[in-house]
């Protein structure tokens, strides 16, 4: 899950739910099957309430390394400020990783 208190950004929302994805996780099985990290597949998808408005390469700059893709969808959370002005923006990652074996 990832968060914009501020700003409707939401790819910023979207990169800060697959760090936080990332940040859970240790993939370490690349090299037990005699591979780098530079041969796994790595499939994107965030759940996000304005898919359209998601720089899709942006997020997966995020990805240290790895074959990249990424798919936007409808989801997430949008709070709007009292005033209507601002809202906060929650979006939701799910990071797949896989390896041809």
């Amino acid at each position: 899950m990832g968060v914009d208190l501020h700003g409707r950004d939401y790819t910023k929302s979207a990169q800060k739910a697959v760090r936080d994805a990332l940040w859970h996780n240790s993939v370490s099985f690349p090299r037990v099957f005699g591979s780098g990290p530079d041969a796994m597949h790595v499939q994107v998808t965030i759940g996000s309430p304005n898919p359209d408005a998601v720089d899709g390469e942006a997020v997966l700059t995020v990805l240290p390394y790895g074959k990249k893709s990424i798919k936007v969808e409808a989801g997430g959370l949008e709070i709007p400020s009292e005033d209507g002005t601002d809202a906060t923006v929650i979006s939701n990652a799910a990071v797949l990783v896989s390896l041809d074996v």
